[in-house]
């Protein structure tokens, strides 16, 4: 016989989150709001780009499950949550309310968290080193119309995976990690925010914006990208102890989803 038992929340002190791009269709906000439902935790910290602003100028967008991601968040925070807001340059709009509070929600253009161990993160989106890091011709591609129309895709590719039994996959992120130049840019800016929090003085840093899940040491500096809910779905969390790890929650779905033989009473595991 098969127990389908509903899992226990994952809790955790802090979790960060960036790059969901609500507005956008490529957005993969049912995913999202599974992960929200399936973690306790103490800190929400949400690291820029969580709302597309830049796409809903070209064209409105915003299903009730975008809908369902905000109220969600608010939720957590009337709930005791704090949530910290560090606007990324799709919701760069948000930069300007930079300090103000709203009960448990708070806005900062950036943002130095204490962890559980007494590390200190600098929390950042990224999109201001992308005046230090040189992008090909390829790189600027990538943030245009082409890279936007790979993203949208997305959802399409994974319904059809979904009916076939198959797991969360993005061609945007394939096409990506498969370009010479791309990799080599992704490698330029972790190196580039790592400096930035060494001259800052501080032990760890977390951003979002290229899209790319990492956990790395560079020159002393923990590198920390929490991913994104359009191309991997991933985030990073902070447990009760300070440690950090990544989360891709399609796998870990899959993995939490799977159904548990139930034994015969009596029968040891």
């Amino acid at each position: 016989m098969l127990e389908q038992n509903r899992p226990a929340p994952i809790r955790v002190r802090s979790v960060f989150i960036s790059d969901v791009h609500l507005g956008f269709k490529g957005c993969s906000a049912d995913l999202l709001l599974e992960f929200l439902h399936s973690v306790e935790m103490d800190y929400l910290f949400l690291v820029g780009d969580i709302i597309d602003v830049w796409s809903m100028k070209k064209t409105m967008f915003w299903p009730q499950e975008h809908n369902n991601v905000v109220r969600t968040i608010l939720g957590k925070a009337k709930r005791g949550t704090r949530v910290i807001y560090v606007p990324g340059n799709h919701d760069e709009v948000f930069r300007e309310f930079d300090g103000a509070v709203f009960g448990n929600l708070e806005i900062h253009r950036e943002y130095l968290h204490t962890a559980a161990d007494g590390r200190r993160m600098l929390l950042l989106h990224g999109d201001e080193f992308d005046s230090v890091v040189k992008c090909s011709p390829w790189l600027a591609k990538l943030g245009s119309d082409i890279y936007d129309l790979l993203l949208a895709l997305n959802p399409y590719i994974n319904w059809v995976r979904r009916k076939l039994n198959r797991p969360h996959w993005s061609l945007a992120a394939y096409l990506k990690h498969k370009a010479k130049t791309a990799v080599q840019y992704i490698g330029s800016f972790e190196d580039a925010v790592a400096q930035a929090a060494r001259k800052r003085g501080v032990d760890t840093v977390v951003c979002g914006h290229i899209h790319h899940a990492e956990i790395r040491q560079i020159d002393g500096v923990t590198y920390c990208n929490d991913g994104d809910w359009v191309e991997s779905c991933s985030s990073l969390v902070e447990d009760m102890n300070g440690a950090l790890r990544l989360i891709d929650w399609p796998v870990l779905r899959a993995q939490r989803d799977a159904p548990v033989m139930a034994l015969p009473i009596g029968q040891a595991a």
